[in-house]
């Protein structure tokens, strides 16, 4: 439930932050000073009321002032470009705000993923889940991209290289030669000095490839904190 404005009660007020992580099967929601995430189911019939209904209702009797979303599409200032691909519909336009009754930050979910990652220089983030997530930092400043609509080869693009139903399709062995395929390809276009791979199914990976190192979806609510703090 939430708690009211931050600091509203003067500068020695603590800002609890709610993280929610929404992805195309689950979204996980995490607030600050808790421990074990709250996961809820999402799917094609979760819309953006529904998301709202069920986090508030798993997290009655947490205290938190703010709300970080990272969100499984294009966000243009904090807003929804397009409905999400594998989720239900009413996220664009829709005022998150009103719905938590208290300050919401919405993000990409790959580029909070990225934020709660990043250690300095000029980091690629790439998220292997049910597509494929991708931002760049480069010394602090966020670029969230969209990597996985790009053609690839033979009329496929990136994501359907190394998104959940190429994993199905080429199975595991072959999807891991993508993966590595597609990694070190990214690094030679844009030459980042530290590549992490997240997302749901980097977990699948054995060996990364050279000059990358793995990722957590725990890293995602470390982004969603940092989105409110204006020292990150």
């Amino acid at each position: 439930m939430a708690t009211g404005n931050p600091g509203s009660r003067g500068r020695q007020a603590r800002v609890n932050i709610l993280a929610i992580d929404v992805g195309g099967t689950h979204i996980k929601v995490l607030a600050t000073g808790r421990r074990k995430p709250l996961e809820i189911r999402s799917g094609p019939k979760m819309t953006a009321k529904e998301m709202v209904r069920k986090v508030r209702q798993g997290t009655s009797g947490w205290s938190y002032s703010v709300v970080s979303i990272g969100y499984p599409g294009p966000v243009l200032h904090g807003r929804p470009l397009s409905e999400p691909i594998n989720l239900g519909g009413g996220w664009v336009g829709f005022d998150f705000k009103k719905a938590f009754g208290c300050p919401v930050r919405l993000i990409n979910d790959a580029a909070m993923q990225a934020m709660g990652s990043y250690k300095g220089g000029r980091m690629l983030f790439l998220g292997l889940g049910t597509g494929l997530g991708s931002a760049l930092i480069v010394d602090g400043a966020l670029e969230p991209m969209e990597l996985a609509h790009l053609p690839y080869k033979t009329g496929q693009t990136y994501e359907d290289r190394v998104g959940k139903s190429a994993l199905t399709r080429f199975g595991k062995k072959k999807w891991r030669r993508h993966v590595g395929e597609i990694v070190t390809r990214l690094q030679a276009a844009l030459e980042p000095d530290d590549v992490v791979v997240g997302g749901g199914n980097a977990k699948l990976l054995r060996v990364l490839p050279k000059g990358a190192r793995l990722g957590s979806n725990a890293n995602a609510f470390i982004g969603g904190y940092r989105l409110w703090n204006s020292d990150a």
